[in-house]
Parts: C-alpha cells; structure tokens; sequence
C-alpha cells in the first residue's frame, strides 16, 4: 500500500501554528509577534494579522513569503519589521509610509527592484538589504533622502557604483558595501562626518577618494574593512601594514 508522502500535509496544519500564534498574542496584548520559521507562504495564512494595530515587532524571517500586501502598513505603530530569508521579489509602496517604522529587514530575498519613492521613510534608522539582486540603477529617487538612517546594509548585491546622493545621510554611521562589483567609490563618501564603521571588502576597488580621509575611521572604536579588492600597489602596501 502506498503511503502519502510527507510534504502532503494539509494547509490548515501551516496554517494552525502561525493562527495560534496570533490567538495568543491577541489574547494577551502582545505587541511583539514571532513568527519566525513558521513555513508561512502568504499572509492568508495568518488570518487578522494586518488588524492588529498595537503590533510594535513583528518578525517574519526564514520564512516562504513571496508578497508582502500593501495593507501591511496598516500596523501604524510598527516599529521592528523582519522580513529576512523569505522569497519576496517586491515591496510596496505603502511600507515607506509606515509613521514609526524605526528597523527594516529584508535581507535574503529576492530583490531587484525597489519600489518608486522607497526612501520616503520618515523615521527609519535601520535598513538591511543584504543579500539580493540591487545595483545602483534600479534604486529609486528618493533612495538617498533617508535623513534619519543610521546604518544602511547594501552586502551581497550587484553594485558597480556608488551613487553621489549617499553622501546626503548625514547620520549614517554604519555603511556595509562588501561583496558587491564595486569599481570605486564616489568623493561624496568623504561628506559621511559622522561614520564609524565603513565594510568595503570583496569587491573591484584599486584606489580610493582622497576624500575618504575626512572620514574618522582609524580611532579605536572606528571598523574599516577593505581587503580582498585588487588595490594599487601604494594601497595594497598600507593595508599590509595596517593588518600586520
């Protein structure tokens, strides 16, 4: 006699993990909701889940989402949205309007485009995009206008430039460009005053802006990784000294 295979397990069995999830945290007012590593497909899966507007937290990571609906912004008081390691291909427009969304977590996806006027974010501090298919010709506009953003994650994508415009987040102190196709970076980085940690490793750099030295990354508490790019002799020699 044959036997179901094991990948034939109803629906309503994914679905009654994330629903029970929901259940409880409805339940008991909780503004934190986990799900992570629930096999969740689709938002149907977890019924009432854009209602809840006291959700401040809300993790989705390691999951199978390929679309995030528009009505996601609908949780006004979100602050924390984790989308990592899921098979989203785009984002809403309506994401960049969310009036407290502080922390945004789509890295590991499936990303080569970002939707037109994504940097419209009014408070965002944190944005991770590591991971997936960028370069800086499918960037929206306003991608730069992030007056607020504090780290910016761009890891793994496809860049070969650096548009002039980074040089108009003011507050950026964490800049993570490494295993891209970066060919050189703009003199605008030197504008960045209030930097810290700059991660440019892996990448086709041979030499760098001059304006790169307003930046303060040699104090103790400053992180500067460039190594694994094809430098100039001149560089390559002051980075063996800086590593030995």
């Amino acid at each position: 006699m044959n036997q179901a295979p094991v990948s034939c397990i109803p629906a309503t069995t994914k679905m009654s993990k994330a629903k029970k999830i929901l259940d409880e945290a409805r339940e008991i007012q909780n503004p934190e909701l986990d799900l992570a590593d629930k096999n969740v497909s689709t938002f149907e899966e977890m019924p009432g889940l854009l209602n809840m507007l006291n959700i401040t937290r809300l993790t989705l990571s390691h999951n199978k989402i390929q679309l995030v609906p528009p009505g996601l912004a609908n949780l006004v008081n979100l602050e924390i949205l984790n989308l990592f390691n899921n098979h989203i291909t785009e984002l809403p427009i309506s994401l960049s309007q969310m009036p407290k969304l502080r922390i945004l977590n789509v890295g590991m996806n499936r990303l080569d485009v970002l939707p037109r006027g994504f940097g419209a974010f009014p408070v965002l501090e944190v944005l991770d995009l590591t991971y997936n298919n960028l370069h800086e010709k499918n960037l929206p506009g306003n991608f730069f206008m992030m007056e607020t953003l504090r780290a910016l994650y761009l890891a793994d994508n496809d860049f070969e430039y650096l548009p002039p415009e980074i040089g108009h987040l003011k507050n950026l102190q964490i800049l993570v460009l490494r295993e891209n196709d970066l060919i050189e970076l703009p003199k605008e980085i030197g504008e960045l005053t209030r930097l810290r940690e700059l991660h440019i490793q892996g990448n086709r750099l041979t030499v760098l802006p001059p304006e790169i030295g307003n930046l303060d990354l040699v104090s103790n508490k400053a992180v500067f990784r460039m190594e694994f790019n094809p430098w100039v002799t001149p560089i390559g020699d002051q980075l063996q000294r800086l590593t030995t």
